[in-house]
């Protein structure tokens, strides 16, 4: 199966890009180069999987994107602005403001309700409880739970914990989703009704998402996929 909406336009605004990105982990014989001359442009509007074995750069350039790493070299232009000329607390502001970060583990808390952990970024915010209430709300019904309000994580069911964290990622209104294997720790038609969801969020909502997966059948709901291998972009 794959994504219900065609890619972006090349008239789509490229929100994300790698100039030559590279960056090196280490010193002198034991420097070890997890991105090696990175170049890639996203844009917004589209659902983008990565894909790669373990040491290829997959996570580390997600690091980068996520603006929780800088480049050792080359640039990180998000929406023109190259993240790494920003401060520690500018980046973060940006995280907090046009990211959503969703995980192969739901990372809920569990003796909170899905509503109370779906308004958390809000409280980071320092929006008022009224206004969080009714938008953690409106996030859990875009991922299917209008009704389970209350419930904790210990009474959901692993998909339902995942459309939790989705809800979280959201609530905030991200310019960028980045989804770091979501379907990991899903059965396969859990996987698929993920996948389903993040796909009616790129096109319903206009929301870019940037997918790490190691599963080539979900790889397929994505408009194209970006190959990683010993630090660089193979296709």
């Amino acid at each position: 199966m794959t994504g219900e909406v065609a890619a972006p336009t090349p008239a789509a605004p490229i929100l994300v890009e790698f100039r030559q990105v590279t960056k090196v982990y280490g010193r002198g014989a034991a420097a070890m180069r997890a991105l090696d001359g990175v170049d890639l442009r996203i844009r917004a509007g589209e659902f983008v999987a990565v894909m790669g074995p373990s040491g290829s750069g997959k996570s580390t350039a997600m690091n980068i994107l996520g603006c929780l790493d800088t480049p050792s070299g080359g640039s990180y232009l998000f929406k023109g602005t190259p993240v790494e000329t920003l401060s520690r607390d500018q980046r973060a502001r940006l995280r907090r403001t046009y990211l959503g970060f969703v995980f192969q583990g739901f990372n809920l808390l569990n003796r909170t309700s899905a509503l109370e952990n779906v308004e958390l970024p809000l409280v980071y915010r320092h929006v008022p409880a009224a206004e969080r209430r009714a938008r953690a709300r409106a996030a859990l019904g875009l991922v299917g739970l209008g009704g389970w309000e209350d419930h904790t994580p210990g009474e959901l069911s692993g998909g339902q914990q995942q459309r939790v964290a989705i809800a979280r990622a959201i609530v905030t209104q991200p310019s960028l989703l980045l989804a770091d294997e979501p379907t990991g720790n899903l059965d396969s038609a859990r996987g698929h009704e993920i996948m389903a969801l993040l796909t009616g969020l790129n096109r319903d909502q206009a929301i870019t998402i940037l997918m790490v997966t190691h599963e080539p059948e979900m790889a397929t709901y994505a408009h194209r996929v970006i190959h990683f291998r010993d630090g660089r972009v193979t296709e």
